[in-house]
């Protein structure tokens, strides 16, 4: 089933990192906000989870959980949150049904052929678990920002 703006997020359930569960309705009373990028360790998803990473207080002070979501494995995750000190957990995608449920399951040109992954992006959930806000296709400098933004404006109106 895929996501709606203004919708409740369908039911999902995955394992993070910590041997977190994160489903549709485990973080209900917060904003939740998933991201969704290509592979641990490259150069444009090791930058924006460092971003994420350093404005994570403020995510935090604000209401809000921070998950990343790639379909790298459980290890490929652990390592990379370990090598970047991340303090949110990062969930392993692997069989990519969150990936298609949220729609970020793109067919890509690299090195010249076509290949499928992910696109960048950022989904913000408001504590009844309705979809409030996406990014999508977005370019990492300022997003983090952007995103922040928006969670603050959710917590004003609440």
């Amino acid at each position: 089933m895929a996501i709606v703006v203004n919708k409740p997020l369908p039911e999902f359930e995955a394992i993070a990192t910590g041997d977190t569960k994160v489903s549709n309705t485990s973080h209900v009373g917060q904003a939740m906000v998933l991201y969704f990028y290509p592979k641990d360790n490259t150069p444009g998803c090791t930058t924006e989870a460092m971003q994420f990473r350093d404005k994570y207080k403020d995510f935090i002070k604000s209401g809000a959980v921070v998950f990343g979501v790639s379909r790298d494995n459980m290890k490929s995750h652990e390592d990379f949150k370990a090598k970047l000190e991340l303090p949110f957990e990062l969930i392993a995608d692997t069989e990519e049904k969150m990936c298609h449920m949220f729609g970020v399951v793109k067919n890509k040109i690299m090195y010249g052929k076509k290949v499928k992954g992910i696109e960048r992006s950022t989904f913000l959930i408001d504590a009844d678990g309705i979809l409030v806000q996406e990014w999508r296709g977005l370019k990492v400098p300022g997003h983090v920002e952007q995103v922040l933004k928006a969670v603050k404006a959710l917590k004003k109106a609440a």
